[in-house]
């Protein structure tokens, strides 16, 4: 690879398989990646405290985009410069990383959902109203992992049980209350005018500011809607097939449509805008992450 890279992925039916939730297919990809000191930047509508499990045992020590564009935590010490400043709603510390925000909290979508509520009566059930045994009877996630997916701090999930028109309207009020809402694998996600596609363009902007590089080329994979904002801002998109919905319509026309699904799908595409080559496999078995 000739010019340097920042790759920004997508997890659920992505970089971690649709059904099994495995991302074993991508192992010897992301070990080659990271040999050649290319960031991986996981970009997901999970939380925080889910990312810190994966990023654990992916051993990766790279800034990551949670919430769909919420919020991004970059590790202490990882920028010697100082962040962009633009669309930033707050910015703090946490652990042992930096959180800048770009979304109001999650209690100011909880609270206008509740007001929506009283027009869409028993159209909706929000991640508050399921609790953590709800959410995990809704993802199959175990009880401590449902927990963790319930710490949300941006953005609030809801399960639609009502009509596609319904729906419509529904989305019209809350992007009239200045809401944004995206759909994700099982979820509406209710958040804060952002996406993961602003979010890549603000990473990317820090990552060119620090290394004195405008030539940082961005690779983006994703397989579902919620994806589109991001695999349009990138400079080279992956589309993954997913085995259970059409592909997403974007607009970047430097685009490549994997055959593959899921990590089989990431790899392919990885491997289509790069020069990698195929290494032998792994016998590391992963951890399962729920889609969402």
């Amino acid at each position: 690879m000739h010019q340097p890279l920042l790759i920004f992925t997508d997890l659920d039916g992505s970089l971690l398989d649709h059904h099994s939730y495995s991302y074993a297919p991508a192992i010897p990809t992301l070990q080659q990646l990271e040999k050649l000191k290319v960031p991986i930047i996981p970009t997901t509508s999970k939380t925080y405290e889910e990312l810190l499990c994966l990023r654990k045992e992916l051993n990766n020590q790279h800034p990551f985009i949670v919430e769909n564009g919420a919020a991004i935590y970059v590790p202490k010490g990882y920028f010697q410069t100082a962040p962009p400043k633009h669309h930033l709603v707050s910015s703090y510390e946490k652990d042992e990383f930096d959180c800048y925000v770009f979304s109001k909290c999650r209690e100011t979508w909880q609270s206008l959902l509740q007001h929506l509520s009283r027009f869409f009566p028993d159209e909706f059930i929000t991640f508050a109203q399921l609790g953590p045994s709800g959410i995990q009877s809704s993802t199959g996630l175990s009880s401590a992992d449902a927990e963790k997916a319930n710490s949300r701090e941006f953005s609030e999930p809801l399960i639609w049980k009502s009509t596609e028109q319904r729906k419509q309207a529904f989305i019209a009020m809350l992007i009239e209350s200045g809401a944004n809402v995206l759909q994700g694998g099982r979820f509406l996600n209710v958040t804060g005018n952002c996406d993961k596609g602003q979010a890549l363009k603000w990473l990317s902007e820090y990552y060119k500011k620090e290394k004195k590089n405008d030539e940082l080329i961005s690779i983006a994979a994703g397989d579902s809607q919620n994806d589109v904002a991001m695999l349009d801002a990138a400079d080279k998109a992956i589309i993954i097939r997913s085995p259970v919905a059409p592909s997403p319509l974007i607009r970047n026309p430097n685009k490549y449509q994997t055959q593959a699904t899921g990590p089989e799908g990431w790899t392919e595409g990885i491997k289509y805008f790069t020069n990698l080559r195929s290494e032998s496999t792994t016998t590391h078995t992963p951890d399962l992450y729920s889609k969402r």
